[in-house]
C-alpha cells in the first residue's frame, strides 16, 4: 500500500557522466488522507459525467469529434514545436507550402494515430501494444521516423539541454524501461486495487512522462493515453476530453509539477493539478459542443426559411461541412447530386450568408472554409 503523503518517487542512479532516475513502481493501492482530493476528485468526475451525457444528447455526435481531433492533434502538436494551424490541419496536403508539409504530415499523423487507437481499443486493453502501434503510426514518414516507430527505447535519452552532461532530467537507463512499463500497465489494468480511474491515470501520465519509454513522440502519446484510459474505462463513451490545451496554457506549470514529483516527492500536488484540469476541460468542452449545436440549429433555422428549394441542397451541405468543414464546388457538386452550376450558386448563396468563405484567393481550384464552425474551436483557448 502506498500512502500518498508518504510516497517516495524514486532514486537516482550514477552511469558514465551523469545520473539517471529510477521512479518507484506503482502497481500497488494508493490511500491519501488529504480530503481536498476527495472534492477535486469528485467535481472532476462530476464535470466528466456532464461531458458524456451531453455527448449522449448530441445527434451524430461524430460529425463533431473529428474536429475535436484536429484540435488536439494541433495543439499536443504545437507543445512539441510544430507550426500547423487548424486551418492547415484539415486542408489536403498538396494545398500546404512545401516548408510546412513535414508539421501538416505530423499534425496528420497524429488525427490517424488517435483514431486507430480508439478503434484498437474495443479489442485491446491500454497496454505496451496499444502505446506501440500509436507510436508507430505517428512518427511514420516524419522527423522521428529514424528514431525507432513502434519501438521502446535502446539507449539512453534526456530532457532539456544539449548532452547527458546538461540535461534538466535523465530518464531511467533503456534496460529498465520494459520492466517499469509493465508495471504502469499492471496498475492501469489491474481491478484488485481500489483507485478511482482519475487518479489512476494522473499517476500513469506521471510515471509515463518519467519513464520517457520512447526516443520521440514521448509527450504526444503520454498525452493521448489519458484520453484512451477514459474511454477503455468507459468514463467517456467518445474521446471528447483532451488535456493538451490545458497543459499547454502554462507549459512551466505542467513541468514544474512534473518536476516536484521527481524532486519533492511531491504526488499530491501533481493529482490535484491534473483533476483541476480534467474538470476545466470538461466544463470547456461541454461549452464548445453546447455552441456546435446553436450554430447548427441557427443555420438549420436561417437556411429552411431563406433558401427556398435550395434548402434540402444547402442542408445535406452544412451536414458535411460538420464533418469537414473545408469544401470545393466540385465537392458540394458531388455531395449534394447537383449540376456544377448549381452547385457554384449555392456555395455562393452560402458565402452571401457568411457560412462559407473564400479562403485560397484563386479564380480557380477555390476552397471555402465553414468559418463560423472552426471560429467556435479557435476560441476555446
Amino acid at each position: 500500500m502506498i500512502e500518498l503523503e508518504k510516497y517516495r518517487s524514486g532514486r537516482f542512479e550514477k552511469s558514465y557522466g551523469y545520473k539517471y532516475f529510477v521512479p518507484s513502481a506503482i502497481n500497488d493501492e494508493w490511500v491519501w488522507k488529504t480530503p481536498s482530493v476527495n472534492r477535486l476528485l469528485e467535481k472532476a468526475a462530476v464535470k466528466l459525467g456532464e461531458l458524456n451525457s451531453f455527448a449522449r444528447l448530441v445527434p451524430n455526435i461524430d460529425l463533431f469529434i473529428q474536429l475535436h481531433v484536429t484540435k488536439e492533434a494541433v495543439v499536443s502538436s504545437r507543445i512539441e514545436g510544430t507550426q500547423t494551424n487548424m486551418d492547415e490541419a484539415l486542408l489536403p496536403l498538396e494545398e500546404i507550402r512545401p516548408e510546412r508539409r513535414n508539421d501538416w504530415l505530423e499534425v496528420n499523423n497524429y488525427i490517424r494515430a488517435l483514431n486507430e487507437a480508439v478503434e484498437a481499443l474495443k479489442k485491446l486493453p491500454v497496454s505496451s501494444r496499444l502505446l506501440k502501434n500509436t507510436h508507430q503510426i505517428l512518427l511514420q514518414s516524419v522527423r522521428g521516423q529514424h528514431k525507432l516507430p513502434g519501438e521502446y527505447r535502446t539507449s539512453q535519452n534526456w530532457i532539456g539541454g544539449n548532452s547527458l552532461a546538461d540535461a534538466v532530467f535523465v530518464p531511467p537507463h533503456h534496460q529498465l524501461v520494459n520492466e517499469l512499463m509493465s508495471d504502469l500497465e499492471k496498475f492501469l489494468n489491474n481491478e484488485e486495487i481500489n483507485v478511482p480511474s482519475l487518479i489512476r491515470i494522473a499517476i500513469a501520465h506521471y510515471q509515463f512522462e518519467t519513464i520517457h519509454p520512447f526516443l520521440d513522440g514521448n509527450g504526444r502519446i503520454g498525452r493521448l493515453m489519458i484520453t484512451l484510459y477514459l474511454v477503455s474505462e468507459s468514463i467517456l463513451d467518445k474521446p471528447l476530453l483532451y488535456l493538451s490545451l490545458f497543459f499547454e496554457k502554462n507549459k512551466g506549470l505542467y513541468y514544474d509539477n512534473l518536476t516536484k514529483v521527481r524532486t519533492q516527492n511531491d504526488m499530491l500536488q501533481w493529482i490535484k493539478y491534473f483533476l483541476v484540469g480534467i474538470e476545466q476541460t470538461a466544463t470547456k468542452a461541454v461549452e464548445t459542443l453546447t455552441s456546435i449545436l446553436e450554430l447548427k440549429a441557427s443555420i438549420e433555422g436561417e437556411i429552411s426559411s431563406l433558401f427556398g428549394r435550395r434548402s434540402h441542397s444547402a442542408l445535406a451541405l452544412l451536414n458535411v461541412l460538420f464533418q469537414n468543414p473545408f469544401t470545393t464546388i466540385e465537392q458540394a457538386r458531388e455531395k449534394c447530386n447537383l449540376s456544377y452550376k448549381a452547385a457554384n450558386d449555392l456555395v455562393r448563396k452560402m458565402q452571401e450568408h457568411g457560412y462559407l468563405k473564400e479562403m485560397t484567393g484563386q479564380s480557380r481550384n477555390r476552397i471555402f472554409i465553414f468559418e463560423p464552425y472552426l471560429n467556435i474551436f479557435d476560441n476555446e483557448r
